[in-house]
Formats: structure tokens, C-alpha cells, sequence
């Protein structure tokens, strides 16, 4: 039971899909049979890919620490009153 990428050629929408053995997908959006199995990349992973990776995690987790800690002074702020 693979797992295949589509794109309808109705609407255009891309998804994926679970195919099990004698059905055929239909499009999610607009019910259409008429689809083109799209070719998946494979996922790659490198030191260099890793690396990027735990770069943006980083910066994401950064900002979201700074948006946190903005949000708590704010709320301190409105309560000591």
C-alpha cells in the first residue's frame, strides 16, 4: 500500500494519497479521476542538510524565546497595576 503524490489535471491541486491495491484516487478538491502522478523526491540527508537544518531550528526556536519573553514582560506590565 504505497503512499503516491498526484496532481489533478482538473483543478490543479497536488496531494498524496494512500493507494491500496485495486482502488483508484480521486482529487480531495474536486472529485476528479482525472490526475498525474507527480514524481516524488527522495528525502537527502547530509552533514551539510543536518547542519541547515539544526541552523533554522535554531534561529526559529530563538525567535520564538524572544517573542515569549516580549509577550510575559507585556503581561507583567499590564498586571502590576
Amino acid at each position: 500500500m504505497p503512499i503516491y503524490e498526484y496532481s489533478c489535471k482538473s483543478c490543479q491541486h497536488q496531494f498524496e494519497t494512500l493507494v491500496r491495491g485495486g482502488t483508484t484516487p480521486v482529487c480531495l478538491v474536486c472529485g476528479s479521476e482525472e490526475l498525474e502522478r507527480v514524481f516524488s523526491l527522495p528525502a537527502v540527508s547530509s552533514d551539510d542538510t543536518r547542519a541547515r537544518a539544526l541552523g533554522a531550528a535554531k534561529r526559529r526556536d530563538a525567535a520564538q524565546a524572544k517573542d515569549k519573553a516580549h509577550e510575559q514582560l507585556k503581561y507583567e506590565r499590564s498586571h502590576d497595576d
